[in-house]
């Protein structure tokens, strides 16, 4: 009985195994623990957070009504 070599389905094959390989080193990738930056307060605990319209910001918007 002649055996016949069917290239596709080696190929097939090899798609799936690096598709698995690839999906493996995300998965591990995702799972490591990102590091936070630390913070330093504030020197002036009763400073505003947030949003400020400061003079710059004024004529930023002063200059978007013209």
């Amino acid at each position: 009985m002649a055996q016949h070599h069917n290239p596709q389905r080696r190929l097939f094959l090899k798609t799936i195994g690096t598709g698995t390989a690839a999906a493996g080193a995300f998965y591990a990738i995702g799972q490591a623990p990102l590091v936070q930056a630390k913070t330093t307060p504030s020197t002036a605990p009763d400073a505003p957070r947030g949003y400020r319209e400061t003079d710059h910001i004024r004529r930023y918007y002063a200059t978007l009504r013209d």
